[in-house]
């Protein structure tokens, strides 16, 4: 009986997880409340507070929980890819979807409200150091570079700013044409800048 019982708690703290970000990026920080995002998962708002006690719990966790789930899908769609300059514009281009998408959205949201309040700020702090070091992290493994190189440790660096960026640009419009043609333009640098010698081709090719 306890294994069923668990496997639903893990559900119903899934939907919550995924309808908090949802109705963040749609609906925004003051309009994702507890009661609309248990209306949204299905869930009783007694059940929402049995799992998450305060409107901040349940945000940031639903925050390091798709950003996590995210970077693991962009890591899954990268390791197929075969080797050469594809392979780097697919990369750069999952990791524009990325910031993007609804995580971002929902992300920037929480972000502008933190600017203004202390409180959250404390604990949306560690969550922004977190991803920071996890998306650099796996950008750097996706494209093969020494990390240890100082230049390529920008580069890789220029290339989630960039990414964020972009991310920026398609919040009020829809930037997607332009944006595509920046992806193929920065890959293409970005492909004669990490096959030089001094930053680590021998682990690309």
């Amino acid at each position: 009986m306890r294994e069923p019982q668990q496997d639903r708690s893990r559900l119903t703290r899934q939907r919550l997880l995924e309808a908090t970000v949802d109705c963040l990026a749609e609906l925004g920080w003051s309009a994702t409340t507890v009661a609309v995002v248990a209306k949204r998962a299905g869930v009783s708002r007694g059940a929402t507070q049995h799992h998450f006690p305060t409107r901040e719990d349940l945000i940031t966790a639903s925050l390091d929980y798709m950003f996590d789930s995210r970077m693991e899908s962009v890591r899954l769609e990268a390791t197929g890819l075969p080797p050469g300059p594809g392979r780097t514009e697919a990369v750069v281009s999952r990791l524009v979807d990325h910031y993007t998408g609804t995580l971002f959205k929902a992300a920037l949201q929480v972000w502008t409200a933190a600017a203004a309040d202390p409180v959250l700020r404390a604990r949306v702090l560690p969550l922004e150091d977190k991803f920071g070091r996890v998306a650099h992290r796996t950008t750097v493994a996706l494209l093969g570079v020494d990390e240890g190189d100082p230049v390529a440790h920008r580069w890789v660096q220029l290339t989630l700013d960039l990414a964020r960026g972009l991310g920026l640009a398609d919040v009020l419009t829809d930037d997607s044409v332009r944006r595509a043609e920046i992806v193929r333009q920065w890959a293409a640098t970005l492909e004669m800048v990490l096959e030089q010698p001094a930053l680590g081709a021998t682990q690309r090719s």
